[in-house]
């Protein structure tokens, strides 16, 4: 049951993440499209920043190395962070005039939800490899890489510096594919970089599109068991293979396969739900739990974010999500 895979001890920090901080506007005005919306509601945003959200509230210790923009939003973004408490020595203010990427969301249905992304000349895409705080890598268990930010220079050559970081203090790498279409120049460029940061992971996290991106494009139907193989092959000692609604299947490197559940929930939005997933999975996998067990954990995380308006500000405590297993009779004692 258990995925073989084991974090260093004696760190300071549990896991330190690198990535995107942008900002969430929700539609308060929900099942209407967008042209119809009056209200948002302004939420912390970016795939890595909720992974490092979801770990802090359970519990785990926590850092982020990113670029943020010297306006109103920068400054709610860092503050956020810190009052998640969230190491922020290593989040750097942009000098050149970006901007902070937003991210407006349509809610039509529980099963129809859009994302309209403004994305030019953001200032976590300006992260350099110079700015990457060395010290804060090798002072956690695991950095957390989003793919995101291999989309465009500098922020490509910054994640390859921390993952280089990592690998010679003996800090494990997560690797969360996290494929958005927006930032990315071509198909040839996600495949390159995204392929080359996966071989580099002890843990991946993707969805059956995003682990098809990182192939030759074929006309070939999708080969689960292939993929997942191929970076088992690598450094990866457990593959998570995201399936939304249909739950996640984990593959561990000594041949475990480890189905995993969802729990019914009264939807509100489908996004969200792959951020908390990971970040409760993670914090399960780093307490040294069987591989099922952080994937009810993750379920139970997701079950509650996409219950509720936001992504960031949904991310549960302990407590929340054990209310979850235990009402769904999941709970482990």
């Amino acid at each position: 049951m258990s995925s073989g895979f084991a974090f260093p001890e004696g760190r300071a920090l549990d896991f330190v993440s690198i990535g995107r901080l942008c900002i969430d506007l929700n539609a308060n005005e929900i099942h209407r499209p967008l042209e119809e919306t009056v209200t948002f509601t302004r939420y912390l945003g970016g795939s890595p920043a909720n992974i490092t959200v979801a770990l802090a509230r359970l519990g785990a210790k926590t850092g982020f190395i990113g670029k943020i923009a010297s306006d109103g939003f920068g400054r709610f973004i860092r503050r956020y962070l810190e009052e998640a408490g969230i190491d922020t020595t290593s989040v750097v203010d942009d000098a050149t005039g970006a901007v902070t990427g937003l991210a407006f969301t349509e809610i039509k249905s529980p099963t129809d939800c859009s994302i309209l992304m403004y994305r030019d000349n953001v200032a976590d895409l300006k992260l350099t490899p110079g700015e990457v705080g060395e010290e804060l890598i090798a002072s956690a268990k695991a950095l957390v890489v989003s793919g995101t930010a291999l989309a465009a220079s500098p922020s490509r050559e910054a994640v390859f510096a921390a993952i280089g970081y990592a690998r010679k203090h003996g800090t494990a790498v997560v690797y969360d594919i996290d494929y958005r279409p927006y930032t990315w120049a071509n198909r040839d460029e996600i495949q390159t970089y995204c392929a080359l940061a996966a071989e580099q992971a002890d843990v991946i996290f993707g969805g059956i599109e995003e682990f098809s991106l990182l192939e030759p494009k074929t006309d070939a139907p999708f080969d689960e068991a292939a993929v997942v193989a191929r970076w088992l092959g690598h450094r990866a000692k457990l593959v998570v293979v995201k399936r939304g609604g249909d739950g996640s299947v984990a593959y561990d490197a000594d041949g475990g396969v480890f189905p995993g559940r969802t729990f019914p929930a009264n939807v509100v939005k489908t996004f969200g739900a792959g951020d908390s997933f990971a970040g409760a999975f993670l914090y399960g996998l780093q307490q040294g739990w069987p591989v099922p067990k952080c994937q009810d954990y993750g379920a139970a995380a997701a079950h509650i974010v996409v219950s509720s308006h936001s992504c960031s500000d949904a991310m549960p405590t302990r407590a929340q999500v054990e209310d979850v297993l235990r009402m769904v009779g999941a709970l482990e004692v």
